[in-house]
């Protein structure tokens, strides 16, 4: 077996440095495909590929931030047989240079220590500078045969089209609001904490996408509680989120054509330095609601057991009443402010104007 270079010494304490903290999301990181929750379209093939021997020497991981990229890629690693200590982590965010990659190619052609492979991890490779693509470019193009690289990156728009054309490509998908809900019920019942059906709603909601954000939401939560029992009130207030009877008295406020009372809740959040783009996340989820209560009777159970009681009959009593203004129309208003939030100077503007259109346009 080959020694290491200098430079393999070097980017394998890039890589002890990383596993310093412990979190619950490294603790309860999946430890093999199995255990690896709505990205069956990537750990199917990564499997069958396994099994038939049929690996390729590099692949490129993309999706959207904590949809478990880095942990997919551990695990495929070691599905090959690959150890700790022939497993290289580099965050190419901070190590994007073409010193840094010509560190990688020296690397690359000595032997692994105890395994079949050396693999290399690219964490977000999209940071790469020009030059260091240039100079990784020939090292993808003819790798040793013990080598595999995996690049992992958000923003597989900004990888060079000649890197790609040379990789297997593979997308993650953010996992749904169910799959983040049980993320959360199984972590908290394993922490040996009691959550209620409302407190996992909102930090699903919170996790907006992503399994890592989710799970540090949690865990912060978690730290505060004192008698391991998570309530609602809890995580609004733990989260700076804002707090449900405010998201109600704007849709009351929509509901009887009120538009200074909308104004004000929607202000009242401002000043309690609520993120507008959060905000309206929860509310067009309580109007979603009112029209699933109202169109899809069945779901009624399984929405009751979400929200808390005085929620619920508040958005029941919405979705029975007959020629409630909370409709199509206005979850189709709120959604264009939605989309409209990133690309205002003053966040509140969108909801601002929706809620006018919605109320004091048609007085």
């Amino acid at each position: 077996m080959g020694a290491h270079s200098l430079g393999e010494r070097l980017l394998f304490c890039v890589r002890i440095g990383r596993m310093s903290e412990i979190a619950l999301y490294r603790k309860y990181r999946p430890k093999t495909f199995k255990d690896v929750v709505g990205q069956e379209q990537v750990t199917s093939v990564l499997e069958a590929s396994i099994r038939k021997n049929n690996t390729t020497h590099a692949y490129i991981f993309a999706g959207s931030r904590g949809t478990g990229k880095t942990s997919v890629a551990r695990i495929f690693a070691t599905a090959l047989g690959t150890t700790a200590s022939d497993l290289y982590e580099i965050d190419a965010a901070s190590n994007r240079g073409i010193d840094e990659v010509r560190a990688i190619r020296e690397a690359v052609h000595t032997l692994p220590y105890e395994s079949p492979h050396k693999v290399y991890v690219l964490d977000e490779a999209h940071m790469l500078t020009k030059d260091a693509w240039n100079a990784l470019l020939k090292t993808l193009e003819e790798p040793p045969k013990h080598v595999i690289f995996i690049l992992a990156t958000t923003e597989i728009d900004k990888i060079p089209d000649t890197v790609v054309s040379r990789c297997q490509t593979f997308i993650f998908k953010k996992p749904n609001h169910i799959i983040l809900k049980g993320v959360i019920e199984d972590i908290a019942k394993g922490e040996g904490y009691k959550i209620d059906r409302a407190s996992t709603e909102l930090i699903a909601t919170l996790g907006d996408g992503s399994f890592r954000d989710t799970e540090s939401i949690l865990q912060k939560v978690m730290s505060s509680s004192q008698d391991k029992k998570i309530s609602i009130e809890e995580v609004e207030l733990i989260t700076g989120s804002p707090k449900g009877t405010l998201i109600n008295s704007i849709i009351e406020a929509i509901e009887e054509n009120d538009a200074n009372a909308a104004l004000k809740a929607l202000h009242q959040a401002l000043e309690q330095n609520i993120e507008m783009k959060l905000f309206l996340r929860l509310l067009i989820e309580r109007v979603r609601i009112v029209l699933l209560l109202r169109f899809a009777k069945d779901l009624e159970k399984e929405i009751s057991e979400s929200l808390t009681e005085n929620d619920f009959k508040f958005l029941k009593d919405l979705a029975q009443k007959k020629g409630s203004k909370i409709n199509s129309k206005t979850l189709d208003e709120l959604l264009r402010a939605y989309e409209e939030v990133n690309f205002a100077d003053s966040k509140e503007l969108p909801l601002e104007l929706s809620l006018v259109r919605l109320i004091g346009e048609t007085k």
